[in-house]
């Protein structure tokens, strides 16, 4: 199989795992609060990286940081796992996952304008008019087809969702600084931000959950979403002969995910979800445009 067949391969696989996450959140939520959530995915995460890297021959290096990289590691891991998916986890308890799955995809925008005054990056018309646009879906999205008249369904809901999205980027600007191996890297994040995730989570509802068959889906949530996908996406990026050609792959994303959102929660997907996520791609579309002509 030539290089670049292979890129494709990782990376539709990266997609689909990624268009199941939604759906798993949910399943998920129905078992368990938000913190256990948090804490039993970052758990198995922290595990299946620490085995990959064990395989490799590459966990005694990776945690052989020196103190400053461990204190960047902490306060990576402050921002994502656990103020990321905690905030994520509780928009999913609020919001209908069709909703809830493409406000939380704006994130790309979001890092784009946070870009401008933390790293000091221009704007550019087509960033404008690309958040303009995106931003315009989420109103649609959140006041289900009725954007004129500004009345979300859920305000709460909807300001988690988007804060979510600021949290995200600042995890990833924090992470241009980052000059250690991606997976690695990862790794620690989880490794230093577990002790605050554990104490989170025992002083406020504790480590037993309501329903066991809930740690099945944070099971698959720390293994596909928070670390297998990360992974996969990565070899896909390595192995294409340019970024763009795996990296047109994650608009598929949230459209598959409706698929599983309907058949697998049973929710009936509103016309104003299609039109508001329709919009937000193409704003990211349009972003991407900008930046391949800078």
């Amino acid at each position: 199989m030539k290089q670049q067949h292979k890129a494709y391969a990782y990376g539709l696989v990266t997609v689909l795992l990624w268009s199941t996450v939604a759906t798993a959140f949910k399943l998920g939520l129905r078992a368990m609060e938000p913190v256990q959530l948090l804490w039993y995915s970052s758990v198995f995460s922290t595990l299946l990286l620490g085995g990959l890297l064990a395989l490799q021959g590459r966990l005694t290096d990776a945690l052989r940081c020196t103190p400053r990289e461990w204190l960047r590691s902490l306060l990576l891991g402050v921002l994502s796992p656990f103020l990321y998916y905690l905030i994520l986890f509780e928009t999913y308890t609020l919001l209908p996952a069709q909703e809830a799955q493409p406000l939380n995809y704006t994130w790309a925008i979001t890092l784009t304008l946070l870009s401008i005054p933390l790293l000091g990056q221009r704007v550019s018309r087509h960033d404008m008019l690309a958040a303009l646009v995106s931003y315009s879906g989420v109103v649609v999205i959140s006041t289900r087809g009725n954007p004129f008249t500004m009345e979300f369904t859920n305000p709460l809901g909807v300001g988690l969702a988007l804060l979510s999205t600021v949290v995200w980027s600042l995890y990833w600007i924090g992470n241009t600084k980052e000059d250690r191996e991606p997976v690695a890297a990862l790794f620690t994040c989880f490794v230093a931000s577990l002790p605050l995730v554990t104490l989170w989570c025992v002083c406020t509802d504790g480590i037993v959950v309501r329903d066991s068959g809930g740690l099945v889906w944070a099971a698959y949530i720390g293994a596909f979403e928070m670390g297998i996908s990360f992974v996969l996406w990565l070899t896909a990026l390595r192995l294409s002969e340019t970024t763009a050609k795996v990296g047109n792959l994650i608009f598929l994303a949230p459209f598959l995910s409706l698929v599983f959102i309907h058949f697998l929660l049973g929710e009936e997907i509103f016309p104003s979800t299609f039109v508001g996520l329709a919009l937000i791609v193409a704003g990211l579309i349009l972003q991407r445009m900008g930046a391949a002509r800078a």
